[in-house]
């Protein structure tokens, strides 16, 4: 990838960054980070200066980094600064960047001190730097100090790991030459996130401060304390230079000299300095945007497809036009009506499988949750035959019948029929319920229109609410007219005769009960199937388990799975009723039992069998199904409550069977009048309420929206929606523009492989066995080359050669291989052509004084 490509592609991601950010998503590319991690007053500072080639960072003694600093380099032909806390603001003075890093840094942790994980974001613009981003983190310390809380250590170690953590950050372990490399708090930690080497670079600064006599050479050429990755040296400012206001280019000049003068660096002096180390990360950073390309492009694609349709509607955008607010209006309310009438009526596409719509509720409605309403309602069976004998007794009066009287069978199934007024009230104002959530749901799609949205909300639920009292009378008037004519004359109506046969036949049907044997076919009718789970069983045995239920008209069935070949049980529903069971705090499951009412036991030694659902509605459902099966629910709750008197209740015989006619009667007629109810109610609600929205929504909403408010007013676009827009359209052109650069680049690029692992064992045990630290070698070999001139040699050329000229001692005499020296070393791509010691010996080494022998490491 060419110096020109990367100059495109990388201030390119950071406008895509900053159109992601704006909508609160991540860009799909992270560009590779460089943490820089060390000790106080280790260099990392001064080294970032040395990129940047300007003096902005705070400096002092102690802990002056208290918060993470992410610079980004951006190269341009333009020199100034920004802050991202500062959008806008172009900082061309240096000196008021430091300014601003001090005061922002104060504002959050206080001026005592304090750390704080929050970042500070700068992007410096440059036409001296290379395209990098890197993180200046606080320095590792071990004792708190002013504000610093007493485990400021555990503190900066989590701020750090947050960091290096990433497989996408770069490491640099900064180490100042006059400390113990060994015991490097910096390279530690880069061997617990990086145990491959892969991501760490190792900085060796201050070596101008090293002692008299020693040296990092063996360090720098990777062969003393080795990473994959290996080491640079780099010489920053002292703090008398900074004091001085010692220009960082001369610096960068001095730099230069004291490696090519100094005898132990000079033949390495290609690959040490902060302008090589900048060279280095820059081509890590291009390994890394060659490697994601392909991928990065596929993920632009598939972003630019997902928000194409959206920015296809803003494209046309014109806000100049006049006729805009009109045809926008007329849109939204086509577009709403059709929305509504979809989630009533259904549709095939744009399908919710997460939630039941308006129409499918409505539809639970009428034919679930309406018929549990009546039968919850229905007759207690001792309070009926008690108003019965009643009806009887008062119509006789005085007199002693001797025949039943139809007046009061009159009477109690009219006070029955009314009963129905509370189901059927209730089924219309849960119609309504559904239909206003529906109107907000649809109403979703206005809201870039604030009072738009307001206003067809206001008007469609007023008509809802006039449609209500409309709609309710016209229920009740169902009901009146069911009580006005009792019509014994109906063909379903089993008459006085059929009902006095019937009343002969119930005690034989109790005792002779249901089998499940030679059932008619209209009993072996399938009511429901589906998932449950017996709460109560499970207990027992560790837990509750799921079985699949089957429902039929005579029993209930529950089998291993939905394949029913494995059988568990089958329970008659022979007396059976439901309850409801109160909801464990422990369990998200909602639970209903049946029971038998003769207080038999219903499954083996338990009297409940408890059945679990995941929500109410469900519940609900299935009680509506056992409904339909005649098993109802448990009407017990006033029984417990009646004196002695209504226990003691007696009745002759010949009255105990006139009581059991009209019983019957009263049972018969009822059933045709609750098929009725049941089938017009839904009708009613319907047409009164259902359609007639759906047509008010399509001919007169319209209207009344421009009768309720000035259009201008109606049509005015949100801020946010104005924003998002712009956003859009912006990150639109980002992508776009995004993939015509790569489609341009080359990825045939220069790639530079990993060097080779290395032993570097000595990081993970160095606190049981440090090995030699390079401020504590003496090198007397540094005093012994100087001498070598006076013997004949002559003076070392300025480009290393390989024998003595480079100072180096006795080849032969080297401990180790020295073929995989050059890679080992050359794990930057350094030239080939400065090698410091040749792989042979030349012949005349051999003829060396062994006094040089000792003065190298071992």
């Amino acid at each position: 990838m060419g110096n020109r490509e990367m100059e495109e592609l990388i201030p390119l991601v950071n406008r895509l960054q900053d159109a992601f950010s704006a909508l609160g998503q991540s860009c799909l590319l992270e560009l590779p980070q460089i943490a820089v991690v060390g000790g106080q007053s280790a260099g990392k500072s001064s080294v970032l200066e040395n990129f940047v080639g300007r003096d902005f960072l705070p400096r002092g003694s102690g802990i002056v980094t208290r918060r993470p600093l992410v610079l980004q380099l951006i190269t341009s032909k333009a020199e100034y600064a920004e802050f991202l806390h500062c959008k806008g603001k172009k900082f061309t003075d240096f000196d008021e960047v430091r300014h601003e890093i001090e005061a922002e840094t104060d504002r959050v942790t206080g001026m005592n001190k304090g750390i704080s994980s929050i970042p500070i974001n700068l992007r410096v613009y440059s036409p001296h730097v290379l395209n990098l981003t890197l993180i200046d983190l606080p320095g590792i310390t071990k004792v708190p100090v002013g504000d610093q809380p007493p485990d400021i250590e555990y503190q900066i170690r989590e701020m750090i790991m947050q960091f290096i953590t990433r497989e996408n950050c770069l490491i640099l372990a900064v180490t100042p030459a006059n400390t113990d490399l060994a015991n490097s708090d910096a390279l530690k930690l880069a061997k617990e996130v990086d145990p491959q080497g892969l991501r760490t670079i190792g900085v060796i600064t201050k070596l101008d401060l090293m002692d008299e006599g020693t040296d990092a050479r063996d360090v720098l050429e990777n062969k003393l304390l080795p990473l994959r990755r290996g080491y640079v040296g780099v010489v920053n400012r002292s703090q008398k230079d900074i004091d001085g206001k010692k220009d960082i280019k001369a610096a960068m000049l001095a730099e230069r000299k004291f490696f090519l003068s100094h005898p132990a660096y000079r033949h390495i002096a290609d690959r040490m300095g902060t302008p090589h180390l900048q060279k280095v990360l820059n081509q890590q950073l291009t390994n890394h945007i060659r490697d994601t390309l392909p991928n990065f492009r596929n993920k632009l694609q598939g972003q630019l497809l997902s928000i194409e349709h959206e920015v296809e509607a803003y494209k046309n955008f014109k806000p100049e036009d006049p006729t805009r607010k009109t045809k926008a209006l007329l849109q939204m309310v086509q577009q709403f009506a059709v929305d509504f009438e979809k989630r009533i009526e259904g549709s095939g596409d744009q399908v919710d499988t997460l939630e039941l719509s308006g129409g499918a509720k409505i539809n639970r409605i009428f034919h679930e949750r309406f018929p549990f309403e009546i039968v919850k309602m229905e007759f207690n069976e001792k309070e009926l035959r008690r108003e019965i004998s009643y009806a009887i007794k008062n119509i006789h009066g005085i007199r002693t019948g001797l025949f039943t009287p139809d007046m009061a069978f009159e009477a109690i199934v009219k006070k029955q029929i009314v009963k129905l007024k509370g189901p059927s009230l209730k089924s219309v104002d849960l119609v309504i319920q559904e239909l206003i959530n529906t109107v907000k749901k649809c109403t979703k799609k206005l809201a870039n229109f604030p009072r738009l949205c307001e206003e067809t909300e206001r008007i469609v639920a007023n008509h809802i609410r006039e449609r209500e009292g409309k709609t309710k009378d016209q229920v009740l008037l169902l009901i009146d007219i069911q009580v006005s004519y009792i019509n014994t004359n109906h063909e379903d109506f089993i008459g006085f005769a059929n009902a006095q046969q019937r009343s002969s036949q119930v005690h034989k049907k109790n005792t002779i009960g249901n089998q499940g044997t030679n059932l008619p076919p209209s009993r072996q009718i399938v009511i429901r199937k589906g998932w449950l789970t017996i709460s109560n069983i499970g207990i027992m045995k560790g837990g509750s388990k799921g079985y699949w239920f089957v429902l039929t008209a005579e029993s209930l069935s529950w089998y291993k799975d939905d394949e029913e070949k494995e059988k568990k049980y089958m329970l008659p529903l022979d007396n059976l009723k439901v309850r409801d069971v109160e909801k464990s705090f422990m369990s998200s499951k909602h639970i209903f039992a049946l029971f038998n009412t003769e207080q038999r036991n219903v499954y083996k030694d338990y009297r409940f069998l408890e059945l679990a659902c995941d929500s109410q509605e469900d519940v609900d459902s299935w009680k509506a199904s056992l409904l339909r099966a005649g098993v109802y629910p448990d009407k017990s709750l006033t029984e417990n409550d009646e004196n002695g008197q209504a226990e003691n209740f007696s009745m002759d015989p010949q009255l105990e069977r006139q009581v059991e006619t009209i019983r019957n009667l009263v049972d018969s007629y009822m059933s045709i009048i609750n098929k009725c109810i049941r089938d017009l109610i839904p009708k009613t609600i319907m047409h009164l309420m259902i359609n007639n929205v759906k047509d008010f929504i399509n001919s007169e909403l319209l209207a009344q929206l421009y009768s309720s408010e000035d259009q201008n007013t109606l049509m005015e676009e949100s801020a946010e929606q104005a924003q998002r827009r712009d956003e859009m359209l912006r990150m639109y052109q980002a992508l776009k523009e995004a993939l015509v650069v790569i489609g341009d680049i080359n990825t045939a690029t220069t790639f530079t492989p990993a060097p080779p692992p290395v032993d570097d064992s000595w990081i993970q045990h160095s606190r049981r066995s440090p090995p030699p630290s390079p401020t504590t070698q003496r090198r007397p070999t540094l005093s012994a080359p100087l001498p070598r001139p006076t013997s004949g040699r002559g003076p070392a050329p300025a480009i290393p050669s390989p024998g003595p000229h480079s100072g180096a001692p006795p080849v032969p005499f080297r401990p180790g291989p020295l073929p995989p020296f050059p890679n080992s070393s050359d794990s930057f791509g350094a030239p080939p052509q400065v090698p410091s010691r040749p792989t042979r010996a030349p012949p005349s080494v051999p003829r060396r004084p062994p006094p040089a022998v000792p003065g190298r490491p071992s």
